[in-house]
């Protein structure tokens, strides 16, 4: 190969080479889309911090939110149901028990949360995982005057392995404030009082009001 053939070949290489990458960036369709549902999520946890205060102190805002993993569990009617079914509201998800004592106690203010605050844009999801005596969870609410909640359950109690294979349940209770994209806004590892002052003015403040 003389010395012209050979920079004419490296013209047209470099030329080729310059011609895919214009065209790859214009509008390859088979090449992946890299997205993130959670970006516009960043600036409304960033919000919330200053609110994690006084009976929801404890609650743990994320600097870069992430999806919550699609947990499964039972609707009231005993059908399957996921998070991702219940998208476009924001959710309190509570994983509670009759055998722990502080779920236990929780219950009423979360009840009362729902009471005030539920609807079209929020829900308090409360999620029995409860593996023995399944008809023991639901007497218990009725015992002491909890109607508000719908009654979710994971007899299998596979959602609080999914959650702590991301680090997001070492015990119980646990809640996750989730967006309405899915994202989490807020992690809290124990109880807390869920009337409060301080944790309906968290709750609205995920709900623009």
């Amino acid at each position: 190969m003389n010395r012209i053939t050979l920079m004419l070949f490296t013209v047209a290489a470099i030329i080729s080479v310059s011609l895919y990458g214009m065209w790859f960036k214009m509008g390859n369709s088979s090449a992946p889309v890299q997205t993130n549902t959670c970006v516009a999520s960043k600036q409304l946890a960033a919000s919330l911090r200053p609110l994690s205060t006084g009976e929801v102190a404890g609650v743990l805002i994320p600097t870069e939110p992430k999806i919550v993993p699609d947990l499964a569990f039972l609707a009231p009617d005993g059908m399957p149901r996921t998070l991702s079914s219940m998208r476009g509201k924001v959710l309190l998800v509570n994983l509670w028990a009759t055998w722990c004592a502080p779920c236990r106690k929780e219950m009423p203010a979360l009840d009362r949360l729902q009471a005030e605050l539920g609807g079209a844009d929020f829900e308090v999801v409360a999620i029995s995982i409860d593996q023995r005596n399944l008809d023991k969870p639901k007497a218990f609410l009725q015992e002491i005057g909890v109607s508000r909640l719908a009654y979710y359950s994971d007899p299998t109690a596979k959602i609080f392995q999914e959650l702590k294979a991301v680090d997001k349940a070492f015990g119980m209770p646990t809640t996750l404030l989730i967006d309405k994209n899915g994202c989490e806004l807020g992690y809290l590892a124990g109880p807390a009082e869920w009337f409060s002052p301080d944790a309906i003015k968290l709750v609205k403040a995920a709900l623009g009001r």
